[in-house]
């Protein structure tokens, strides 16, 4: 597979859903396999670098080539091999959708975003805490 397209609906407004999902502290909250995520500056920018890591593996770093808050986020491997892009689209004020979207110059994706990562992000989102 050289690309792969998901998409969710998230209970949340379109604000928060972004805030979320570009902060490098909450990755490892709903992305399973990331152990540890940082950014050499938050909120992020075009240019803005991200490395994230899993448990026992060296870092890997990406750079932001695309960034309209609460709309598109977009993220590309230091060797530009992979590419990564998040689109927010405001449904009304309390729903958005989230649309990931990743994709390989060369080659293929290895292992690709399931739908069960966007899952758990709309269960993590969505929960009321009294």
């Amino acid at each position: 597979m050289k690309q792969n397209k998901i998409s969710i609906i998230i209970k949340k407004p379109v604000e928060e859903v972004f805030e979320f999902t570009t902060n490098p502290k909450n990755t490892p909250l709903w992305i399973h396999f990331i152990d540890e995520e940082a950014s050499d500056k938050f909120p992020p920018s075009i240019g803005t670098i991200y490395k994230n890591r899993m448990k026992g593996s060296s870092w890997n770093i990406y750079k932001v080539t695309e960034f309209e808050i609460n709309k598109l986020f977009t993220l590309q491997s230091k060797d530009g091999s992979y590419s990564a892009r998040y689109t927010y689209r405001r449904i009304c004020e309390n729903k958005t959708e989230l649309e990931y979207f990743e994709w390989m110059e060369n080659g293929e994706l290895k292992e690709p975003f399931t739908k069960d990562i966007l899952l758990y992000l709309k269960r993590i989102m969505e929960i009321k805490i009294p």
